[in-house]
């Protein structure tokens, strides 16, 4: 038995280092191990049986794209230094977590995507890093992060999508319709994907010792969504068997239902729970109080539990509520203590629109019920006007005093605008504003689709008990990714030996512009066609707002948009050299750059 099980394992890791070679190789690895444990489905012997629509090869690379996120990051993301820093020195540990962990996400679905199906490509759809985090302010810009447009696919396909996404950016002529008309009529496969490469960046930043992972779902077909978009949406997660029952009962339950009859839909199909036993969490904090103090109020005054910082969840590790609004959707459902008496747990409130989106897509895979309600990201009203602002009409003349009606009180003008642009950048991007609450199925153009759900954890998660990145040998490293579809749920661990030493594994993880800006000297390293490639990757990530796109398919660098709280001004300097530099000497690899050189040297402006 013990040779049979040997074997076994022989075969598995085989057959996963096969699968996975790109990744392995482009990230200078060695896959030592693999441990797979069934949570939810029917267990099956590896490489047996697909659980999802991309196909068991597919299903591995995803697997290890997420794996090598986790470690890089844990690994060369300064992990715990920016604990005691003032909120600017945190601020840049936090960025450049994030330029890592994007970093090698985006190095790993390209190194996937040439073994991607020839008609197949993956185009991220939503993307975590365009707004201001908790204790951030607007002018330190954009977090670096893979966001909408981003495509991944053989050279061809890559080329003719992405022509595609220009005309998206550029012609108000070419909307969604055209532009999903299109993909069909050329028989291409777009896979989309909501992606957040860091999350809970912050907890990372400070050294917590839970909630920092990585995020990636993977959808069957694109979003509709036709422009960058980051904003915050209410979502209320709840066991479908609640939602069930009040049905039977001609109650609906959606975000806009009383928290009331949320709890007496409980009671029906709990008979006898206690409502200190119905666990509510939600985003706590002074800065959310404006937006959902009513919210706290009306839970606590029906006798519910509101989750606060510490509470042991029943994997036996203490939650927390200043951030991470997706992984404990993973614990909402139903358990019965030591004295047989039932808990439910469940969230509500709001969060980031990608972390909204994937938590609401894991619904129908665990069981569960979501639905969602557009906010502005503007902190100013309670949760039951901000849901009906974005019904507003903002070319209406008489907008300024349809806003002070719902708002109850009268505005400054510059705050109009702020709301005014708001709702123009969520219906620029094309999602639905006339619905009183929406679900996952209104950000897909077939009714009918398929999500596979990773996640891969650099610190331990109190929501599903998963252990973090830890180390097992001399440069070898565990690292657990859970894979969830409809069909089945695993946690798989691999483990991965590092085949360069830290210093030069430290420089396999970073982007080449990270590199430079450090002091590597760029005139003496070998330059090679990829180079091209690669740096213009690492510019989408690093400094997306600073872009523009051309109609003839080039990319203008403007160096004024870059803050210098998000690039310091004297790397600035170093990656204008940089690109001048490349563009100058290789001219026909970099003809798709172009640089709109700065009103003043970024050093004169520091």
């Amino acid at each position: 038995m013990d040779e049979e099980r040997d074997r076994v394992r022989r075969d598995t890791i085989a057959q996963w280092a096969f699968d996975t070679r790109p990744i392995l190789a482009r990230f200078h690895l060695w896959l030592e191990d693999v441990a797979v444990e069934w949570i939810r489905g029917e267990p099956v012997a590896e490489f047996t049986r697909d659980i999802s629509f991309l196909g068991g090869q597919m299903e591995r690379l995803f697997c290890m794209v997420a794996a090598v996120t986790t470690l890089g990051t844990q690994l060369f993301g300064r992990y715990g230094e920016g604990a005691g820093l003032d909120r600017r020195g945190l601020n840049q540990v936090k960025k450049d977590a994030d330029a890592i962990s994007a970093y090698a996400m985006s190095e790993g679905l390209w190194s996937l995507s040439r073994w991607l199906p020839e008609n197949h490509a993956i185009m991220v759809c939503l993307g975590e890093g365009l707004m201001p985090k908790e204790g951030e302010v607007p002018e330190w810009g954009a977090n670096p992060q893979l966001g909408f447009g981003r495509v991944y696919a053989r050279p061809q396909v890559a080329q003719w999508l992405e022509r595609r996404v220009v005309r998206l950016f550029n012609d108000p002529r070419y909307d969604w319709p055209r532009f999903y008309r299109d993909i069909k009529e050329a028989g291409i496969t777009v896979w989309g994907t909501a992606i957040d490469t860091l999350e809970n960046t912050t907890r990372f930043a400070r050294g917590e010792v839970t909630g920092p992972m990585t995020v990636l779902h993977v959808f069957d077909q694109p979003l509709r969504i036709t422009r960058p978009y980051e904003g915050f949406m209410g979502n209320l997660v709840i066991p479908r068997a609640v939602e069930q029952q009040a049905a039977e009962r001609s109650l609906l339950i959606d975000f806009r239902t009383s928290r009331a009859k949320v709890i007496e839909a409980i009671e029906w199909t709990y008979p006898g729970i206690r409502r200190e036993h119905i666990h509510v969490w939600t985003l706590r904090g002074a800065s959310r109080a404006v937006r959902i103090q009513g919210l706290w109020d009306e839970w606590q005054q029906n006798g519910a539990h509101l989750v606060e910082e510490g509470w042991v969840a029943p994997t036996g590790l203490p939650i927390f509520t200043d951030s991470g609004t997706y992984a404990p959707a993973y614990l909402v459902g139903s358990w019965r203590d030591d004295q047989g008496c039932p808990h439910v747990f469940l969230t509500d409130g709001y969060s980031a629109s990608t972390e909204t989106l994937a938590a609401a897509s894991l619904a129908p895979m665990l069981e569960l019920e979501s639905t969602v309600a557009v906010f502005t990201s503007l902190f100013q009203l309670p949760y039951d006007r901000e849901r009906r602002v974005v019904g507003l009409d903002p070319a209406s003349d008489r907008f300024e005093s349809d806003l002070a009606e719902l708002a109850g009180r009268s505005m400054e003008p510059s705050l109009v605008e702020e709301y005014r642009e708001a709702i123009l950048d969520f219906r620029n991007a094309g999602l639905e504003t006339n619905k009183p609450v929406i679900q996952a199925d209104d950000f897909f153009p077939e009714k009918r689709w398929e999500v596979v759900a990773l996640s891969g954890y650099m610190r331990s998660d109190p929501y599903s008990g998963a252990q973090g990145v830890r180390m097992v040998g001399p440069d070898t490293y565990a690292v657990t990714v859970r894979f969830a579809t409809r069909l089945g749920d695993k946690r798989v661990t691999l483990t991965l030996r590092l085949m360069e030493d830290m210093a030069q594994s430290r420089l396999i993880f970073n982007p080449l512009l990270n590199r430079f800006m450090a002091g590597e000297d760029f005139r003496k390293r070998p330059v090679k066609i990829s180079d091209s490639g690669r740096i213009r990757n690492e510019l989408q990530t690093l400094c997306s707002y600073a872009l523009e796109y051309t109609a003839d398919g080039k990319i203008r660098v403007v160096f004024d948009k870059i803050s210098p709280d998000v690039i310091p001004p004297e790397h600035q300097r170093i990656m204008l050299d940089v690109l001048r530099w490349y563009r100058k000497n290789h001219p026909i690899w970099f003809s798709w750059l172009q640089i709109a050189h700065p009103r003043q040297d970024p050093l004169d402006s520091a």
